[in-house]
C-alpha cells in the first residue's frame, strides 16, 4: 500500500477545518451587526455578553485544532515510516467521518449528548489508530 494515501485523510480533515474557520467571522459580524456583540466581547477570547449561538462555531473550530493534532502526528509518522496499512488507512477515515458528524452535530442542532457520542468514538478511534500505528513501528500490524 503506498505511504502516500494516509495523507489524503489529513488533507480531508484539514479542508473541514478550513471550512468551519470563516463561519466564525461570519456569526460574529452578524451578531455585531445585530448589536448582539461588541468588538469589546472579543478582546480577550469571548466574554460572557456572548450569545450560546454566536460562540459555537469558534468552540467547534477549537475543537478542529485539539485532538486532531494527535490524528496529523499519527498519520505523519505513518507516512515518514512507510507503515501505512489497511488498518491505519480504515482508521484515518473514521476518524476524519466521526469529526465531520461531530461538526455537523456541533453547527447544527447541537445536542449534546449526540455530540458527546460521536466525539467519544472519534477519541477510541484515535486511540485505536495510535495502537496500529505503534504495532506497525515495532514489526506488527499494519
Amino acid at each position: 500500500m503506498s505511504p502516500v494515501l494516509i495523507l489524503y485523510p489529513m488533507v480531508a480533515l484539514v479542508a473541514l477545518t478550513f471550512a468551519v474557520g470563516p463561519l466564525v467571522f461570519i456569526t460574529r459580524f452578524r451578531a455585531a451587526r445585530r448589536r448582539l456583540v461588541s468588538v469589546d466581547d472579543f478582546k480577550f477570547g469571548e466574554s460572557v455578553k456572548v450569545p450560546g449561538h454566536v460562540g459555537i462555531p469558534n468552540r467547534n473550530l477549537m475543537n478542529l485544532l485539539e485532538m486532531p493534532v494527535l490524528f496529523y502526528v499519527a498519520c505523519l509518522i505513518l507516512y515518514v515510516t512507510q507503515t501505512t496499512g489497511e488498518a491505519s488507512l480504515w482508521l484515518a477515515w473514521t476518524y476524519v467521518a466521526l469529526r465531520v458528524a461531530h461538526s455537523a452535530v456541533h453547527l447544527t442542532y447541537n445536542n449534546v449528548f449526540h455530540r458527546l457520542t460521536v466525539y467519544a468514538v472519534s477519541n477510541v478511534v484515535l486511540a485505536a489508530l495510535w495502537i496500529v500505528l505503534a504495532a506497525g513501528l515495532s514489526g506488527g500490524m499494519k
